[in-house]
């Protein structure tokens, strides 16, 4: 008999069929018993007749108790009734293990704080399946946009010697006779080194911020998706993530559709969305708050309130450009129209998700960047690789860093970040 999983059941309908999986619920009418049953690809009914299994597989079913894991052979019948569109009538009830105590996540009003205690169990539930399905169809878009345009996977370290934003929000490291080094919390500095070589390069892969942030918005450790592109100015780059995030959207709803509607998300919103992105640049923006009764000034940054009111004048992310020079990360390249500012922009997903992508076209000029760097009381030897960039063929580059937690978060219409990943650090959990 041939094992099945239940993604594929519908093109084995009044076959006869092998599941491996698990009891989600289970109910009994007298000779007749309903379970709820999953494997990880979905879930179905499994129908236990007593007059069809015999008593001895009957009895075995009845002893089965939540996250029970067995096996079923039976027969796959066509039920438009069920979410899946089938069910299957059991033949065969094999149990693998049995739980000798009560499943720990039974009730509907567990604490937060108590399901992510149980993080191990809870990625087990319906609503926590569904997002990482969700999640799953974002990474899966994200390789295939870039895949799909020829750029190169370049796989970043996690330690690091060189810092890409500020010193006081990164881990250190003893790293033997080397000293200090830092989680990495960007992989942009090796990205631009790769684009030199490689001309379009792309990563994915965990980054660490070690900010004492408690928002709905922030995790300890997050994933980051980080693009360059050799000779890209600004306008190359805005558009290219424009692409990328139209792209992520467009597939997650041709390809999780089901996922979105489970956990009740509006997909409507999502069907909204156009390109191009509205824009405006930071000089607009806080003009348009201070309008809102917001008590802010020019060089100020934008909080979560800030980015939410922003946002929510538009269906489609929202690009904020130009911000002050002061403001921004030392590589950075002013605007030669006005070098207060930075050709940079902060792409703002609505609804009050917040900023998902934070870009830039880099500086390309070797005196430039020594001048940033002093100014920004940075190590100038530590950047000595770095530099070399600049030294040998130098072209503008641009590129950027999409945060896929918050993406996956705005995308699933998640309240809080902590959902978006199978196992969250933040700042008062790491167990599990």
């Amino acid at each position: 008999m041939e094992w099945v999983y239940i993604k594929n059941l519908k093109d084995y309908i009044d076959k006869e069929v092998e599941l491996r999986g698990w009891v989600r619920r289970k109910r009994s009418s007298g000779k007749i018993m309903f379970i709820e049953f999953r494997d990880g690809t979905g879930f179905v009914q499994v129908v236990v007749e007593k007059t069809t299994v015999g008593d001895e597989n009957f009895e075995k079913a009845d002893k089965l108790r939540l996250e029970s894991s067995l096996i079923v052979r039976g027969k796959v019948r066509k039920d438009e009734r069920a979410p899946s569109g089938v069910e299957i009538l059991a033949t065969e009830v094999i149990p693998v293990q049995i739980p000798t105590e009560d499943f720990p996540i039974q009730k509907p009003d567990h604490s937060i704080d108590y399901l992510m205690e149980h993080r191990h169990l809870w990625l087990r539930a319906k609503r926590q399946f569904h997002i990482m399905r969700i999640r799953d169809a974002v990474i899966k878009a994200i390789r295939k946009f870039y895949w799909e345009r020829d750029f190169i996977q370049i796989d970043t370290p996690i330690f690091t010697g060189a810092i890409g934003e500020t010193a006081g929000n990164l881990f250190e490291v003893d790293y033997f006779d080397y000293g200090k080094v830092y989680l990495t919390q960007t992989g942009q500095l090796y990205l631009e080194a790769a684009c030199m070589a490689f001309g379009k390069v792309y990563n994915l892969g965990p980054t660490f911020r070690a900010e004492k942030s408690k928002t709905r918005r922030h995790l300890i450790e997050f994933w980051m998706n980080e693009a360059e592109v050799a000779y890209y100015e600004h306008e190359d780059n805005v558009r290219l993530q424009e692409d990328l995030v139209y792209y992520i959207v467009q597939y997650v709803l041709n390809s999780a559709y089901d996922d979105l509607v489970a956990i009740g998300r509006d997909v409507s919103k999502l069907e909204k969305i156009q390109k191009p992105f509205p824009r405006m640049t930071y000089t607009e923006a806080v003009k348009f708050l201070q309008k809102q009764g917001f008590d802010i000034k020019w060089g100020d940054d934008f909080g979560g309130d800030e980015e939410t009111v922003l946002a929510k004048q538009f269906d489609s992310p929202l690009f904020v450009t130009h911000y002050p020079r002061q403001a921004k990360a030392f590589y950075m390249q002013p605007d030669p129209e006005n070098p207060e500012v930075v050709l940079c922009d902060d792409l703002l997903a609505p609804e009050g998700y917040g900023e998902i992508i934070g870009a830039s076209q880099r500086i390309h000029d070797y005196d430039l960047l020594v001048e940033r760097l002093k100014e920004n009381n940075l190590p100038v030897e530590k950047y000595d690789w770095y530099l070399d960039l600049r030294k040998f063929g130098s072209v503008p580059h641009s590129g950027f860093g999409l945060g896929v937690e918050r993406t996956i978060a705005w995308i699933a219409g998640l309240e809080h970040i902590r959902e978006a990943i199978p196992f969250a650090r933040t700042l008062y959990r790491v167990h599990p």
